[in-house]
């Protein structure tokens, strides 16, 4: 099965926010690639990923990356994919910088920006599956059931909050 979804992220510490992505990839059955590669340190690799994820018929790209966080507007600059960029918390500064790099692109370099760190991780995985599910009706059904258990899940919730 090839990825439909590459998920990228800029160092191996990205890892534990970028993990919550792939589960939620994975609870939709939705196949991915995920690696490692840094837009400043390997910018050919990075290239290299983007033309085989084209190439492979990946239909978005999630990128992950903290401080600078130039990784998804270096991809975005080199595919018509759609990009989602996930602003992880790594710096001094909180997650801040990741998400003013990511989310301010020069026009014609659109980033999808998701909140910092793994709330955004989480959506990333949602959107690029909405997407997906423009021309897969399996994926639809699969997020239509996802949002019919969170929204059971918070029913359930406010009973026991009203029964204190």
């Amino acid at each position: 099965m090839k990825p439909e979804i590459l998920i990228v992220m800029g160092s191996d510490s990205d890892l534990p926010v970028m993990e919550m992505t792939a589960k939620l990839l994975d609870e939709f059955n939705i196949p991915y690639h995920m690696t490692v590669s840094s837009a400043h340190r390997t910018p050919d690799r990075t290239l290299k990923l983007v033309k085989k994820a084209e190439k492979d018929g990946a239909g978005v790209i999630i990128a992950g990356a903290g401080a600078a966080a130039h990784l998804a507007g270096v991809i975005a600059s080199h595919t018509i994919l759609p990009v989602i960029g996930v602003p992880i918390d790594s710096s001094p500064l909180k997650g801040m910088d990741a998400l003013y790099s990511t989310v301010q692109m020069p026009p014609g370099i659109p980033v999808a920006t998701m909140a910092i760190g793994k709330a955004g991780a989480k959506n990333a995985a949602i959107f690029a599956a909405q997407i997906l599910s423009l021309k897969d009706s399996k994926i639809a059904a699969v997020l239509k059931g996802y949002k019919k258990q969170m929204a059971r899940e918070v029913a359930k919730k406010a009973k026991k909050v009203e029964n204190i």
